[in-house]
């Protein structure tokens, strides 16, 4: 017998691997080692697709969650997310200001969009979670308000040529449209929303219906086990798969999943699937916590920009799976603002695991987060606690939105005498530290997005810095 890395794999062979001994038959491998190795392979390729349809299956099942929760069916349909029930179904949402947001689709011909001025930050993305064109702030209206036409796979883009308008295209029939206001002003979320149209290429702008005051419970983490698959079954059959693609549709080709064909597979597909998708859930979890495609941002800290990747998710050479399943497993939606922030504009995005001895964080400890003077915001920053079971809005059993995300418009913090801040995270408060606290329960594990809302200068050179968490 000889294991694996020392096998000759030739003539008659007995050799020891960490999932079963193979057998070596005249150079072949015997029937019970082909079946162990058919397994051990899919099993493998089951996995790594985990990672790769993260993005699709992450907007999928929010589209189909928001249908039921909200009865969010029509074309023109946009919901408002604005309380803390309502939000914290969103994958890592921001619970600062309310997110109005549509699905739908580019099968009936391309979308009209008349978007409205004002300091907003929004988006339509493709259902890879890819920007197809930022709205608002970051995109090529630059606050002023502007038309937009959003073609998808095939559509013709020359009777647009002269529209006076923005014209872009999606590579999925599945979009994405969203847009949330950078201000509490209540007069500029009425003009914002009223001045937001949608409708179809041929007929005239049309306001759209707003749902609003649902609040509800719900949830739009992805499934595990095999509800997983029928999803991004049920996705893949709705879109084209691009030439990126063809590699990772291939390998699940033999475990049922194949586009325009009914998904069912058979006992022991389910089997592989089900512990494929663990597996992958496990692999994307590590990646979180031991980043092996970048580096802390600041030096000594364990701090790293929760978005480091292109938004394209492409390089000259690779598809980044590692990056992009990372953000995608704790969180949905991309902008270029996001991605490339700039002096004054844009948003940043930082999340860390560990406290300043390097060991992971807790539910059952308590930390402090001291968040120096003078964070370089032009707008306004915040800190939101998350779980990192569900990858949603924390839920300690608060029903205000502060008791798990605070922020510096939050008149209720107390602030040290330098103009520093402590915060606390954990399953009790420190004496007289209740106003700054978020806490934590049982064996919940979690994480926080410290956001910068258009970072300026010191962040970018450096010169500020968050240190990590300390426990107490």
């Amino acid at each position: 017998m000889t294991h694996l890395h020392d096998a000759r794999l030739t003539g008659d062979e007995t050799i020891e691997t960490s999932f079963g001994t193979l057998k070596l038959e005249h150079t072949f491998p015997t029937d019970e080692t082909s079946a162990l190795l058919y397994d051990r392979m899919d099993a493998q390729r089951a996995a790594q697709a985990y990672l790769w349809a993260l993005p699709l299956v992450g907007f999928a099942t929010w589209r189909e969650r928001a249908a039921e929760t909200f009865g969010a069916t029509g074309f023109g349909d946009f919901v408002v997310y604005d309380s803390l029930r309502e939000k914290r179904g969103i994958v890592t949402a921001n619970l600062t200001t309310p997110y109005i947001i549509n699905f739908t689709n580019l099968a009936g011909g391309p979308v009209l969009i008349d978007y409205p001025a004002g300091p907003t930050a929004g988006g339509v993305l493709d259902f890879w979670q890819r920007p197809v064109v930022d709205l608002g702030q970051t995109g090529p209206d630059a606050g002023k308000g502007g038309g937009y036409v959003i073609l998808g796979p095939g559509h013709d883009e020359a009777p647009f040529a002269d529209s006076g308008r923005y014209v872009v295209r999606s590579e999925t029939v599945n979009i994405f449209i969203a847009f949330r206001v950078l201000t509490q002003d209540p007069q500029l979320m009425a003009s914002a929303k009223e001045g937001l149209k949608l409708s179809r290429a041929g007929a005239e702008p049309a306001p759209v219906r707003f749902i609003e005051n649902v609040d509800r419970e719900w949830s739009a983490t992805p499934a595990r086990d095999l509800q997983f698959w029928k999803d991004l079954a049920t996705i893949l059959s709705e879109e084209p798969v691009r030439q990126v693609d063809k590699a990772l549709t291939a390998m699940l080709e033999p475990l049922g999943l194949v586009k325009g064909e009914p998904f069912a597979p058979d006992e022991r597909q389910t089997r592989i699937l089900e512990e494929g998708a663990a597996l992958g859930e496990l692999y994307v979890r590590n990646l979180q916590v031991n980043p092996r495609y970048t580096e802390p941002y600041w030096k000594d800290t364990s701090w790293y920009k929760s978005f480091d990747f292109e938004v394209e998710q492409e390089t000259g050479t690779t598809l980044q799976l590692d990056q992009r399943a990372t953000w995608f497993y704790e969180a949905v939606t991309s902008t270029k603002g996001m991605v490339h922030p700039t002096p004054g504009a844009g948003q940043v995005y930082m999340t860390a695991k560990r406290d300043s001895e390097g060991h992971l964080l807790r539910a059952d400890r308590t930390y402090r987060l001291h968040v120096p003077a003078n964070v370089p915001v032009a707008q306004f920053w915040s800190v939101t606690l998350y779980s990192e079971d569900t990858r949603r809005p924390y839920d300690n059993g608060g029903t205000e939105i502060r008791s798990v995300s605070l922020d510096s418009h939050d008149e209720q913090l107390q602030a040290n005498d330098d103009g520093s801040i402590d915060l606390y995270i954990g399953p009790s408060a420190p004496a007289g530290t209740e106003n700054n606290w978020m806490k934590t329960v049982a064996q919940d594990g979690w994480f926080v997005y410290f956001r910068l809302y258009a970072p300026t200068e010191p962040f970018f050179d450096k010169t500020w810095a968050l240190p990590d968490f300390q426990a107490l």
